[in-house]
């Protein structure tokens, strides 16, 4: 516990880089890579829903519809709550960050792979259109219904933003098999 405490001093006292800007760590460097690696290798491991993109710019775009879909949909309920105001926040945000790491990494595309992402994103965004006509109830019940995205959306997006071109750990390189 002590060892602890001193570590996270330590840590807290060493002056960020610009990347790490806004990061608060509270453990060893290494131990914060490992533990990135380990989600998204069970990320990576996990199922993606149908109709998801197993390419990481096209799967980023696809999130990125998805998010904002929701959003969407969240600002047509004339009886929103401070739940759904806070999650319409954050969507906001998080459709932000994905927004972020397409443009970072567009230029680096192929063709083909932007055409997969504008393809993925038109497929998400098609999911939400029905609900738009629908009355508030449903689109309320649909709202509260959508349970978010499958972990491995900011896995791939921080890979694309930096350009990480390796494959993501297995959970085997992690230790789970």
């Amino acid at each position: 516990m002590f060892l602890s405490l001193v570590s996270a001093l330590v840590i807290a006292t060493q002056t960020p880089s610009p990347q790490d800007a806004g990061v608060i760590a509270t453990a060893p460097r290494d131990e914060l890579v490992e533990s990135q690696r380990f989600r998204e290798a069970v990320a990576y491991a996990n199922p993606m829903p149908r109709g998801a993109p197993e390419s990481d710019y096209p799967l980023v775009a696809w999130c990125e519809a998805l998010v904002n879909g929701h959003v969407a949909l969240g600002e047509t309920l004339t009886n929103r709550d401070p739940l759904d105001l806070d999650i319409i926040r954050l969507g906001r945000l998080e459709a932000a960050d994905f927004r972020a790491a397409l443009s970072a990494a567009e230029s680096r595309q192929t063709p083909a792979s932007r055409a997969a992402a504008a393809a993925a994103a038109a497929e998400a965004t098609a999911r939400w259109t029905p609900l738009v006509d629908q009355d508030e109830v449903v689109r309320s019940q649909a709202f509260g219904l959508f349970f978010g995205l499958p972990g491995r959306c900011e896995h791939a997006a921080r890979r694309i933003r930096q350009n990480i071109t390796t494959p993501p750990a297995t959970p085997a390189d992690v230790g789970l098999e």
